[in-house]
């Protein structure tokens, strides 16, 4: 699903989000309701950080917004892995793999936005 055909990290971080929510309700049905609650919540605030930056009022308030997304990415990454040592049947590598991909292109874009925003 294509978003905005120029902003990578927004497509893939609202993706994510569609995943998450599906993932969340799966793990629901299994009455791990605490983990699917956190990961809900983490990993759709993702997306929705980065969307927020999109229209922020300054370089600065940009990266800012970005950072936080990259808080929520870790918080998210943080569920997913416990999922994943726990031996839950439904833990899925590639939701992770989504994942770290889009905390790379995060960190990626919050370092050049830094270079441009000190030259």
């Amino acid at each position: 699903m294509i978003i905005d055909n120029k902003n990578n990290l927004l497509n893939l971080s609202f993706e994510f989000a569609l995943i998450i929510i599906d993932y969340s309700e799966l793990l629901n049905q299994q009455n791990n309701s605490i983990i699917a609650k956190q990961l809900l919540i983490s990993g759709t605030k993702l997306g929705a950080n980065i969307r927020e930056a999109q229209n922020s009022e300054s370089k600065a308030d940009y990266i800012n917004k970005l950072v936080i997304a990259l808080k929520e990415a870790d918080k998210t990454e943080y569920w997913l892995e416990l999922c994943k040592y726990s031996n839950n049947k439904t833990f899925n590598e590639n939701i992770l793999k989504q994942l770290l991909e889009i905390k790379e292109l995060s960190t990626k874009k919050i370092n050049s936005s830094i270079y441009k925003f000190k030259n």
